[in-house]
């Protein structure tokens, strides 16, 4: 008996704060890509991109004078390894992302993404010593054969791209999930040991995506031609902002709660739920959702829920 007490006390002081912050952010990320989706056909990606940004760096600025820490002390190196991270995962990763989908589909390149969690878990070990037993690699492995399985099925009338830039494609799949796990990595190795907030760097993070798809659009501007910005309908700028607000606001904020307070690997695998949580949504749509979909969130959940009983 006194045995069993003492599993029970030790489970019970056991903190899954970073695996419900990772579910969470992963939650929002499926309403907010269901708007997206619907958004990225007034407005194009790479201004819809900055949109989102600015509109959580406002959401973020002004929860920071809520709170009253305005003027964090935060060292150097971990500063560099935030705004670098937001540069590789943001920035890059995002861009690839949206580019992928443009050459060969949203469900090919969530495929293709659920890389991104092993290749997070590898480099954690490698640069920051953060090793998974096997049990936990066996949770890792269940929860993305899950997700792997709901991504991949047929959808009927599926107005996907065709595969004529399939190698194109490919390639900016994996220049996401390398440049997102790189950026995982980086927040991780930034907040792990430190007393930097989520909050703060997640604000920083925007920001330094942000700077550089300001540059990147000033070098538009000067070798091609300029974008047009097109006046939108204000239903249009609400769904915007309310998706800028859950998605990316409370999303990054809740991906950097993530990394900080567990480990790179498991958080990612986590982070990488959100297909699963588009099929309530698609059903809540009225969208037929098939035995197949349905198995591989069962699946998947396994998965998760061996991360959380294996910790």
């Amino acid at each position: 008996m006194d045995i069993i007490f003492n599993n029970y006390l030790n489970l019970s002081s056991i903190s899954f704060k970073g695996e419900m912050a990772a579910l969470s952010a992963a939650c929002l990320w499926a309403v907010a890509s269901v708007i997206y989706g619907r958004l990225g056909e007034r407005i194009p990606p790479l201004q819809l991109n900055l949109m989102k940004g600015i509109v959580a760096i406002a959401f973020l600025l002004l929860t920071i004078l809520i709170s009253g820490d305005i003027f964090p002390s935060i060292p150097p190196v971990p500063l560099c390894l935030i705004l670098l991270s937001g540069f590789i995962g943001v920035c890059l990763g995002d861009t690839a992302f949206l580019a992928a989908i443009n050459f060969i589909g949203a469900r090919r390149v969530l495929v293709i993404g659920t890389l991104a969690p092993p290749i997070t878990a590898v480099l954690a070990q490698v640069f920051l010593q953060e090793k998974l037993n096997l049990n936990a690699w066996c949770g890792i492995l269940l929860t993305i054969l899950g997700v792997a399985w709901v991504v991949t099925e047929r959808v009927p009338n599926s107005s996907e791209s065709p595969s004529t830039h399939l190698w194109q494609g490919i390639c900016f799949s994996l220049l996401a999930a390398i440049a997102n796990a790189t950026g995982g990595v980086l927040s991780r190795a930034a907040l792990a040991n430190t007393s930097i907030s989520p909050l703060w760097a997640a604000l920083l993070r925007l920001m330094a995506a942000v700077f550089f798809l300001l540059i990147w659009v000033f070098y538009r501007k000067q070798h091609t031609r300029p974008i047009q910005l097109k006046v939108l309908p204000s239903r249009v700028i609400l769904a915007a902002i309310f998706a800028a607000f859950s998605g990316t606001y409370l999303g990054i904020w809740l991906q950097q709660t993530a990394i900080k307070f567990t480990v790179a690997g498991i958080a990612f695998t986590l982070l990488q739920t959100s297909p699963l949580f588009v099929i309530p949504i698609a059903i809540w749509m009225g969208e037929k959702v098939s035995v197949r979909a349905i198995a591989g969130v069962l699946v998947a959940i396994v998965g998760i829920g061996l991360l959380f009983y294996l910790r």
